[in-house]
């Protein structure tokens, strides 16, 4: 294969077939593709480059308290304290170091997303229509085209069949452009280019046949960067919001170092001593730790969720989903399998399950012709196509058609045989309705009731004649269908006048209805306990679909949406006469939206936000963008969702299913909890070491515990303890749970009550066990010793209090395979507690003495006595409520 000399839309299709060494009938044979594989590479856009791992390490560093402590550590360096600058230098850094990890780790779970989100594409190998994954397309694959799929790659058209598509991510036009064969001039515009179809715009109409010309990179939207490589940001409100508080606590951390080293001179200490405390309190009231433990729990959280089939595109969303109130879900692939099945087929004035007919061809004369014809008619009029291993490929609405003529023993290929298709008017969601034409005068038409009934003045009874049409018993049967949430198809029969060619003109005349069959999409089970699971946790959920009212209200009440004895419903017709005060007053109470146009969704995001709701709303479309974008977490279907829906979306379902959504919502809500957690967990640590340290300054004692000694404190508590509650698993609390206020702050006075208790707790540790023993022992090195294991191990009682393990008991090997974060924190600080104090180096570097048997059993008295502080602690700020949630 050559590349093409000249642009394809300039030469015709034959030219550009040929050039491309193809067949238009046939398609490429399967060795040819891996020849091609090889030369030109996959069909897929190349990832954007990872941020350098350098420069994810420099970032770290962009945060006011790290960078004042890199300046403590280098005033200490210039007064000759080499010690002290190279512990606050190293607790930056492994920080830094730790951060960057995580980081990594968000950055490739997002640029995973390319992976995540591919299209499935019909297209010719060999002379067979195989459904492949788009990624397997080469120059010169042959691809058919139809209504609501996405084109996957740039392609030349040789047949199309009222096709239109929408270019408007790639051209900015808004209008569906009609497209033709016919070749154009070298100056032709992008946006004018009719006998081309582009790689990621959305077929809104017709059907089409094309030859790939460009795969991957090398398409237009590849050369101009449109689709997924899109910038991966991690600052986020809450980030913004902790750098907020990081510049207010540094100063106020500032001004009170100013305020104990002017104090102790005043009193007549000696300045150097006066500035290692300034330098003690800095250190030990800055969380230095925090920047780095923020995001560590939103890339977990990333992480957590992408393994769970949601990736998150835009990281504010994590944050967001532990808030959201309401859930606006389509139906089609989200609630339901995406899987038609014809239940029950209606003909002759007979209504009755499909599994309870029995095989044509075994039937004898006692059939019901109108039935066989409608079941025909199902199977002719319909673009659906045998594909390998039995199984049918194409739309589900016609695949099911095809799979119930087949179940009553009637087969596809011999019934083409006998009736070939000469001409065809596709499906059009204007008209509701597609015909073809069979040999020269039949001609099958299958669409909306409406739009078939209106086009019959007889119907077909059980012998083959033509009687009088009873609308009023087929609408019986439509609402007998549609009541039990089947979607209803007509079907009629019309004969032509020896026409080669179908228009619809020849759609006005005199048809016989056939019959109908009506078909569900069954409800995913998942979906179902996903619904009941949202409702638990006060998360109202509400069905917005294109289907009609009644199959609308027949499916929520299958999913348990609304209240169990009625569901509220509106249509699309009532919704557009409500003006937005109007819509806004009464949108809380509908629980169903049916026959809901596109653009209605924003309308209803705007009225539920309006509310004060917090709003998540799926959406597949070109047309949903503006309703993702407004909603605070927009969700595209990463299987059937256009480009455009992906692009405007937050969060990407790489299953399409309802159950997904749910469990982002609760991996979000664990992201907040293990957020608070951290925060509840470090924060008196550096409250309670900085108080010591001013207290001291202020009553003129020997400081309790020195400037190396409090880093190492921040060091233990951020690289064993703190990490460990980043790594909590979903507490099965969560979605028992009132959604969080989305305006609540995350230092909420509940928080701060918390804090200050332990804080003041773990001052009273350090200074008890500090005077004691300095009065008792006369040595300071060993007080200070006393002092830091005294806090760190009252400190692991409070770990695991605050953790999912105070209810975890009693302990099984399960349970630490599953949750070891934790227990692997509290071993890990044992055995660093014992090298602080028991080991000679470390004695010599941080100013430590070795303790007894009886001197560690003082220290860890400290430990029973936290145990009632915790529960202190979780009756003034409970980190899990239990409210009542509130069903929507």
């Amino acid at each position: 294969m050559q590349p093409l000399l000249t642009p394809a839309y300039v030469s015709s299709g034959g030219e550009v077939v040929a050039a491309l060494e193809t067949d238009a009938k046939r398609g490429l044979s399967p060795a040819e593709v891996q020849r091609r594989v090889h030369q030109v590479g996959t069909n897929r856009l190349s990832p954007e480059p990872l941020k350098p791992l350098w420069l994810r390490f420099l970032q770290q560093f962009d945060n006011p308290l790290l960078i004042t402590l890199l300046l403590v550590g280098a005033v200490k360096l210039a007064m000759g304290d080499p010690q002290d600058a190279l512990v606050i230098i190293s607790v930056t850094v492994i920080n830094a170091v730790i951060g960057t990890v995580q980081e990594g780790k968000a950055e490739s779970a997002i640029a995973a997303l390319a992976d995540s989100v591919r299209t499935d594409v019909l297209v010719l190998r060999d002379g067979a229509a195989l459904q492949l994954d788009s990624e397997a397309l080469v120059p010169g694959d042959v691809v058919q085209l139809e209504a609501g799929c996405k084109v996957p790659a740039d392609l030349r058209l040789l047949q199309v069949r009222s096709l239109r598509t929408d270019e408007s991510a790639l051209t900015g036009e808004s209008v569906p452009v009609e497209k033709s064969t016919g070749a154009l001039q070298l100056e032709a515009p992008l946006a004018e280019r009719s006998c081309m179809a582009y790689a990621g715009s959305f077929v809104t109409a017709g059907q089409g046949t094309g030859v790939v010309v460009t795969t991957g990179d090398a398409t237009e939207v590849g050369q101009i960067s449109v689709a997924l490589n899109q910038a991966v940001s991690l600052s986020t409100p809450l980030t913004r919001k902790l750098v907020g508080f990081s510049r207010t606590l540094l100063r106020l951390i500032v001004l009170l170092a100013i305020f104990t080293f002017v104090v102790g001179l005043a009193k007549g200490r000696d300045w150097a001593e006066m500035f290692d405390g300034a330098v003690a309190l800095a250190v030990g009231a800055i969380p230095e730790e925090l920047p780095a433990i923020v995001t560590i729990i939103l890339a977990i959280g990333v992480h957590r969720m992408a393994r769970r089939r949601a990736i998150i595109r835009k990281l504010p969303a994590v944050e967001t989903l532990g808030s959201t109130t309401v859930i606006c879900s389509d139906k089609t692939g989200t609630l339901t399998q995406n899987r038609m099945t014809v239940e029950h087929v209606y003909a002759a004035g007979i209504l009755q399950p499909l599994r309870d007919l029995w095989p044509m061809d075994d039937a004898g004369k006692g059939v019901n012709l109108a039935l066989q014809e409608t079941l025909l008619a199902g199977l002719l009029c319909n673009d659906a196509q045998a594909g390998s291993d039995d199984q049918w490929v194409g739309d589900p609405t016609e695949t099911a058609l095809l799979a119930a003529a087949h179940s009553v023993g009637m087969n596809h290929r011999s019934a083409h045989d006998q009736h070939p298709r000469r001409d065809v008017i596709p499906f059009e969601s204007e008209r509701q309705y597609m015909a073809t034409l069979h040999g020269s005068e039949r001609i099958l038409l299958k669409g909306s009731v409406e739009a078939v009934l209106q086009r019959c003045s007889h119907a077909l009874d059980a012998q083959g004649q033509r009687c009088v049409l009873n609308a009023e018993a087929i609408q019986a049967a439509v609402s007998a269908m549609a009541g039990q949430g089947e979607r209803v198809l007509a079907f009629a029969i019309g004969l032509g006048a020896h026409q080669q060619r179908l228009e619809h003109h020849h759609l006005n005349g005199d048809f016989t209805f056939l019959g109908l069959q009506g078909m569900q999409d069954p409800p995913r089970p998942e979906a179902i306990q996903a619904v009941a699971a949202c409702r638990a946790a006060g998360v109202k959920v509400k069905l917005i679909t294109g289907d009609h009212i009644q199959t609308a209200i027949a499916i929520a009440r299958l999913m348990g949406i609304g209240s169990p004895g009625e569901v509220q419903a509106m249509d699309g017709s009532a919704l557009a006469a409500l003006s937005s005060d109007a819509l806004a007053e009464v949108v809380d109470s509908v629980d169903v939206f049916a026959r809901v146009a596109p653009a209605q969704k924003l309308q209803l995001v705007e009225a539920l936000q309006a509310n004060g709701e917090v709003v998540a709303m799926t959406g597949d479309g070109v047309n949903d963008a503006p309703a993702l974008k407004q909603a605070d977490i927009g969700i595209a279907m990463g299987r059937s969702g256009t480009e455009v829906a992906r692009q405007a979306a937050d969060m990407l379902l790489t299953d399409d299913n309802f159950a997904t959504i749910e469990a982002a919502v609760e991996e979000g809500r664990g992201v907040y909890l293990n957020l608070r957690k951290t925060l509840a967990f470090v924060l008196p640590v550096n409250g309670g070491a900085s108080m010591t340290i001013l207290m001291a300054g202020l009553l003129g004692t020997p400081l309790p515990v020195s400037a190396l000694q409090v880093l190492w404190l921040n060091m233990v508590c951020s690289l064993t303890m703190s990490i460990a509650l980043a790594f909590e698993p979903l507490s099965p609390a969560l979605m028992s749970q009132a959604p969080r206020q989305p305006e609540e702050p995350l230092l909420n006075p509940a928080l701060i009550r918390r804090v200050i208790l332990v804080s003041l707790f773990n001052w009273c540790v350090i200074f008890g066990l500090f005077f004691w023993a300095q009065h008792q022992l006369g040595d300071l090195q060993l007080a200070r010793t006393m002092a830091v294991q005294g806090l760190v191990l009252s400190h692991l009682v409070y770990l695991v209090a605050i953790s999912h393990w105070r209810q975890v008991w009693p302990f099984r090997l399960r349970d630490l395979r599953q949750a070891p974060a934790v227990p692997l924190g509290v071993m890990a600080t044992f055995a660093l507690q014992g090298l602080f104090s028991q080991a000679g180096w470390m004695n010599a570097f941080f100013g430590t003495s070795p303790l007894n048997g009886s001197l560690l059993a003082v220290c860890a008295l400290p430990m029973l006595l936290m145990i009632p502080v915790t529960r202190c602690a979780e009756w003034l700020d409970p980190m899990e409520r239990r409210s009542p949630a509130t069903l929507g």
